[in-house]
């Protein structure tokens, strides 16, 4: 995998933050750093994802009108539930 160098201006506060975190995990501040932009890549890319998902979903309702009800979800979910244990069991 290819890698850049890219700088981030931090002030004091955070630089000193950083540096004691990495102390007391026995880790660098850049491991750190990487770290949170990791994890918060993923958890926006999830959220855009989910919400990319809610507008089809939303589209889909407006161009045909069909939905399902709780009730109807309940059921259909229960059945699914059901059938994964009985396969399950087998």
């Amino acid at each position: 995998m290819k890698t850049t160098t890219m700088g981030v201006k931090l002030d004091n506060d955070i630089r000193d933050r950083l540096k004691a975190l990495g102390t007391a995990k026995e880790r660098t501040p850049h491991w750190l750093m990487k770290k949170a932009i990791q994890e918060y890549l993923e958890k926006e890319e999830k959220r855009e994802r989910e919400k990319k998902e809610d507008q089809q979903r939303w589209q889909r309702y407006q161009d045909t009108g069909e939905y399902l009800d709780h009730e109807e979800a309940k059921k259909r979910l229960t059945r699914f539930a059901d059938q994964a244990r009985t396969k399950a069991a087998e």
